[in-house]
């Protein structure tokens, strides 16, 4: 037997412990959720990566009107397609909006393509969870909840738009990607209960301190990042790309907190790491999530080091932000693994 979705092993494993041998359609059903559960977080990350690249690029605006573009499904791909009067028809706020970009109107289409993709996509994978509403109710609950937090990131999106880039509601839509990606992790690995070893952690309560400090203190640094972000884009408008060079001196008082904070959460994650190799199993899985944060981190230091002194290179900022979001996801995978006993183990379907 090898279906597509599910082997032997897994279907043995799962025989074993009697779950569902009576139904192997409902196996089935679990392993595509468990499969497209994946698919949908890894779609989530590339919606971060190119909502990035939007912003670096300046193409926040490149459509100015939602959910249409320039009142047309398909963007124009020039200016004589649009009315000579376009900036005052598609004013914002009672502003003219910028000079047509092509460039830009595009970016943030495929911006807005990729964000209904991920919609679907989530959908979907609430659709799926049904198949686990007998045996864990809880998956089902998170898989629909971040359906709900896709809607609300709409929303957002459209306010984000109408407000011409607000930075406050910048920093919430950042806030609301991440607790959707949050969602989906800890309902996807819900749904592995029963299939996944994780090591035991010795002084699970000390390890637990740090990687929930450390957690915080990432999601900290994180949001002081979408600031600065924000700050440049404030900078942009009045210093312009020719003095580029300038930008990071003018970035204000959030900019050198950032900075700083980095040697915090630097310290605080070495500690971390240090306290998983001595606490649990050489190889373990627990160990490889600490080493791939570890290593997120230090690539993240670097681009941040390279952004500030380099005047702040167009591409590195979305792969920034991208590793910031990386690492929050990492971390809360470290904090379900080192929980796991406690999570899952006395609820094993």
């Amino acid at each position: 037997m090898n279906v597509y979705f599910i082997n032997y092993q897994q279907f043995k494993k799962l025989a074993v412990v009697g779950v569902f041998t009576n139904n192997i359609d409902f196996i089935i059903m679990d392993a595509i959720y468990r499969k497209f559960g994946i698919t949908t977080i890894i779609t989530v990350y590339l919606l971060i990566l190119v909502g990035g690249i939007v912003r670096s690029t300046g193409s926040g605006m490149g459509c100015p009107d939602w959910p249409k573009c320039f009142g047309q499904y398909i963007p124009p791909t020039d200016i004589s397609e649009l009315p000579e009067d376009y900036k005052t028809i598609y004013a914002i706020q009672g502003r003219e909006i910028a000079d047509f970009n092509a460039v830009h109107t595009w970016i943030e289409y495929v911006n807005r393509l990729l964000g209904a993709l991920t919609g679907l996509f989530i959908l979907i994978t609430a659709v799926l969870s049904v198949s686990f509403w007998k045996k864990d109710k809880i998956i089902t609950i998170l898989s629909f909840l971040a359906l709900i937090g896709v809607l609300i990131q709409a929303w957002l999106g459209a306010k984000v738009v109408a407000t011409d880039l607000h930075e406050g509601m910048i920093t919430i839509h950042m806030i609301m990607a991440l607790v959707i990606v949050g969602l989906l992790i800890y309902a996807v690995v819900r749904s592995y209960n029963g299939l996944l070893n994780v090591e035991k952690v010795i002084n699970s309560s000390k390890v637990n301190l740090i990687a929930f400090a450390s957690a915080g203190i990432a999601f900290t640094q994180l949001i002081l990042g979408t600031q600065v972000r924000e700050n440049i884009d404030s900078v942009a408008k009045t210093l312009g790309e020719n003095l580029r060079s300038e930008w990071i001196e003018n970035l204000g008082m959030t900019f050198y907190i950032h900075r700083s904070f980095s040697i915090l959460v630097l310290l605080l994650h070495v500690t971390l790491i240090y306290m998983i190799w001595k606490n649990t199993s050489k190889n373990g899985r627990i160990q490889k999530l600490g080493k791939s944060l570890l290593a997120i981190l230090i690539i993240e230091v670097i681009t941040g080091v390279i952004m500030a002194y380099f005047a702040i290179p167009k591409s590195l900022q979305p792969v920034h932000m991208l590793l910031a979001s990386v690492a929050l996801g990492i971390h809360i995978l470290l904090i379900l693994f080192i929980n796991f006993d406690f999570l899952f183990r006395k609820k094993e379907i």
